[in-house]
């Protein structure tokens, strides 16, 4: 049987993702988001307007998206409750959110050079892609407390041991991102059905026999 709770959030689980950028100072900032998604060579990312991140990407064009493993959990969670930003709102300091200039520091993660744009990598993540702003999409109903970044990848890092050998493809069960339902950390690389869909566009995959 199905209720109807009057969901507060509409949560229900995406990768989390480190969003570098650049301050208007040239220091780097990073920032934990849940909102992203693909298709093609283009992501969207959802960000509130009080972010440094926001002001970040409209001003400079460019971020690195550094997708983190299950296992780095403890470094995204030391930074959730962080803002770049020196002044903060109400409702932030109500969360309990605090100032840090040092995100790359707080978090403990090694900053590295990007090829093509100029925010920094995270080292330790197995996946970054570097990114250029495409458009940017006010929402959020009358006061438009949010936006919608496109953003265009223009060159994927990818740890080694993930991409199948010959192949341009990542492997799905090596792959364990760290995931966001309903504010709370999930992960697993667990194999839990045969994808149809994975046959129908003929993707590379290890599916173990019983």
């Amino acid at each position: 049987m199905h209720v109807v709770p009057g969901l507060k959030v509409l949560y229900f689980g995406t990768p989390v993702v480190l969003v570098s950028t650049l301050n208007e100072d040239g220091t780097p900032n990073l920032a934990p988001i849940s909102s992203a998604w693909w298709l093609g060579q283009h992501c969207m990312i959802g960000l509130g307007n009080n972010a440094q991140t926001t002001a970040n990407l409209l001003r400079e064009g460019e971020c690195v998206l550094n997708l983190p493993s299950s296992e780095m959990v403890d470094a995204v969670d030391r930074i959730a409750l962080t803002t770049g930003k020196p002044t903060l709102v109400e409702y932030k300091v109500e969360q309990g959110y605090r100032y840090e200039p040092d995100k790359f520091g707080a978090a403990g993660l090694t900053e590295q050079p990007s090829d093509l744009v100029k925010p920094p990598r995270a080292a330790e993540c197995p996946v970054q892609l570097e990114c250029r702003l495409v458009e940017a999409h006010p929402f959020g109903g009358p006061k438009r407390h949010a936006t919608a970044f496109e953003v265009e990848v223009l060159r994927a890092h990818v740890e080694e041991s993930l991409v199948i050998p010959g192949t341009h493809y990542v492997d799905p069960l090596g792959w364990d991102p760290l995931i966001m339902k309903f504010c709370e950390f999930f992960g697993g690389a667990e194999n839990v059905h045969p994808s149809r869909l994975a046959e129908g566009w003929k993707m590379p995959h290890r599916i173990p026999t019983a």
